[in-house]
């Protein structure tokens, strides 16, 4: 029950950051579009009066704002890590369950809610719209589920990995179908996977295969 109470937990902060994320890219977007301010360009012209082309309280509250939404997602980050290490730790994972789309073993390969984590902004001290570097390829999944000694946890996949590509699968539509047509037409065959962890991009190998438990990785993502 703990543990259970302790994933639900997790899964709502996950929630309340995805939602933070979306605030901060929002507003990023309009501080950086051509002929904006940047998240740190000056505010006043060449002669020192105060920028005409430029709303600037609005801008000074959208910065103030940004500020807020940085520590924020800091401390909700955080939080979410020590959890994910306690469920780790204390092995609080079990064989996932039958849900989302079935392999022919009778296994579900869906995938986690994830969204960019603040980790994936590089924020420049600059006054264009090069402010931002945006890493193109972002996480759609995340692994909320993982068996001991499954295919996945034997090749290196981690509690709250959040997957970037899994072969050929990147963010789109359908990503649970194409999730598991992946797995199953790639049996046996070590598929390449890009995750993010802790704010790194890590390349892993990943064999779907049969053994003891369910499905061809013994893991559950869920779809955002």
């Amino acid at each position: 029950m703990v543990g259970a109470n302790l994933k639900s937990e997790t899964m709502k902060l996950m929630d309340k950051r995805s939602a933070m994320e979306a605030e901060m890219n929002a507003i990023i977007e309009q501080l950086c579009q051509p002929g904006g301010p940047g998240l740190s360009g000056n505010l006043v012209d060449s002669e020192g009066f105060p920028r005409a082309d430029i709303d600037i309280p609005v801008v000074r509250a959208q910065r103030h704002r940004l500020a807020e939404l940085k520590i924020d997602h800091q401390e909700i980050t955080e939080k979410i890590n020590v959890n994910i290490q306690v469920l780790h730790s204390a092995k609080l994972t079990s064989t996932p369950k039958d849900s989302g789309v079935e392999t022919n073993q009778n296994a579900s390969v869906a995938s986690a809610a994830a969204s960019a984590s603040l980790q994936n902004l590089v924020l420049r001290d600059s006054s264009s719209a090069n402010d931002v570097d945006m890493i193109s390829s972002m996480p759609f999944a995340m692994v909320d589920e993982i068996a001991d000694a499954s295919p996945a946890a034997e090749d290196g996949l981690q509690l709250g990995d959040q997957i970037v590509k899994f072969g050929n699968v990147k963010a789109g539509d359908s990503l649970l179908q194409r999730l598991a047509s992946e797995a199953q037409a790639n049996q046996g065959h070590p598929v390449p996977v890009i995750i993010m962890r802790q704010g790194a991009l890590l390349n892993l190998s990943l064999t779907p295969r049969t053994w003891q438990g369910r499905g061809l990785l013994g893991c559950h993502f869920r779809i955002m």
